[in-house]
């Protein structure tokens, strides 16, 4: 990127013009601003909630409903500093939400849509972790379980971005297809369920 655009004074020397991160070997869009009001403009829409974020996700597991709503605050592991975990606000935790979706049942595992409503350090993995669905292939949150697929990372990919233009004001919507390894474990899953191929269409 700043081979291709000048960002360098945008945002901040050590994420040049990166409106938002995704964790490493989670996939997906993300949203890179080109000018400093630009950088400004999308900022503030994150904060106000007014840009969507859906993530498509496979985890372990078949939830008992079809839908829900974590609503927990997470902050740094107390024991593991390299980790996050749900952390209550007291002792340090910043409000934490996400919004999530059955797509696809899938045996023991689960298709999952997610949608943030806050963007903390890895609060999809943290929060599916806590509510005993961690997601497939995660090695800081689910290790130790093997799904029987090689995987570069975990399973989950920042599937659409929504935000408004920062100069028209028109609706941008970005839609990220998953990649071939995240394809590839959902159509396995479902093989072994016996359902019928077709293609990844959500």
């Amino acid at each position: 990127m700043l081979a291709h655009c000048p960002l360098a004074e945008i945002g901040g020397v050590q994420r040049p013009g990166i409106v938002h991160r995704l964790d490493k070997d989670t996939t997906g869009a993300i949203a890179i601003a080109k000018t400093d009001q630009a950088y400004q403009h999308l900022q503030a829409q994150l904060k106000a909630k007014t840009a969507r974020r859906e993530y498509l996700g496979i985890v372990y597991g078949a939830t008992k409903t079809e839908s829900g709503t974590v609503d927990q605050p997470i902050g740094r592991h107390p024991v593991d500093r390299k980790k996050m975990a749900v952390v209550s606000e007291a002792k340090g935790g910043r409000p934490s939400v996400t919004h999530w979706m059955v797509k696809e049942r899938l045996g023991n595992y689960t298709l999952m849509h997610f949608q943030l409503e806050t963007g903390r350090t890895h609060q999809i993995r943290v929060h599916c972790a806590h509510i005993g669905h961690p997601i497939v292939g995660d090695p800081v949150y689910s290790s130790g379980r093997d799904v029987g697929v090689n995987l570069p990372g975990q399973a989950l990919h920042a599937w659409r971005l929504s935000l408004q233009h920062p100069v028209t004001g028109e609706l941008v919507q970005v839609t990220a297809p998953p990649p071939h390894s995240f394809v590839t474990l959902w159509e396995v899953l479902r093989r072994r369920c016996g359902l019928p191929s077709r293609l990844f269409e959500f």
